[in-house]
């Protein structure tokens, strides 16, 4: 007698998941890849914070030095005249006495680069007018020469000025905190004596001892003026 066929189901594939297990799954790979983009997410994001942070900090400060150069070169203007016809000792004096108030505002505002150099022309101001400034001590202390040269520029006297700033010229290098000092009042004396070839000679040699200082472009600007 003939058996009775068995029928046999072959399951070829798993059960198909259900919507709701899918979505679970899929949610959470979402979380796990959010968990490692949000560190790295956050640290790109403080790169770009500080980059910026730093980029308008120097931004700051140059235009702040920029805006000090200018304010003090007009106000030295206003006192010693254009260079193009020298101003009487008294009339100097005069100018000088009428604006002290605004160069101690300026000497006191001065970035912290600038600082010495508007300190040692407010010294010299003061030693024009009342002889209360500091006197130099000794001959070849650098900031007693410049007040000095400062002074003679003050009163018209460029040649004693040229004399006092010559042995200093060697050492006026990046190293030495009067070195700008120097080189601003060198090409204050060339613009006082209307001497335009020294002066770009001189600013050629400040400019391949301080590479890359954005003083240069206010210095250039002076050079306009001889």
């Amino acid at each position: 007698m003939a058996q009775p066929t068995k029928h046999r189901q072959i399951q070829v594939q798993k059960p198909a998941q259900s919507l709701a297990h899918f979505q679970t799954k899929y949610n959470q790979g979402q979380e796990e890849d959010a968990g490692l983009l949000k560190p790295i997410l956050l640290g790109v994001t403080a790169l770009v914070v500080v980059g910026l942070l730093i980029g308008g900090w120097s931004a700051w400060r140059a235009s702040t030095i920029e805006k000090h150069e200018a304010t003090l070169a007009a106000l030295q203007v206003e006192v010693e005249g254009d260079g193009v016809t020298p101003l009487p000792a008294p009339e100097v004096e005069k100018r000088m006495r009428e604006r002290l108030g605004k160069l101690e505002a300026l000497a006191q505002a001065a970035p912290s680069s600038k600082k010495a150099a508007t300190a040692a022309l407010l010294a010299t101001w003061r030693l024009t007018l009342d002889g209360k400034g500091s006197a130099p001590a000794k001959s070849e202390d650098p900031w007693s020469q410049l007040r000095l040269a400062q002074r003679a520029l003050a009163l018209g006297q460029v040649q004693e000025a040229r004399t006092l700033l010559d042995p200093l010229r060697a050492r006026a290098t990046s190293s030495e905190p009067w070195g700008e000092a120097f080189w601003l009042n060198q090409l204050e004396a060339d613009r006082l004596a209307g001497d335009r070839a020294q002066a770009l000679k001189d600013l050629a040699d400040y400019k391949a001892r301080f590479k890359g200082r954005s003083e240069a472009a206010s210095l250039d600007g002076l050079l306009q003026s001889i």
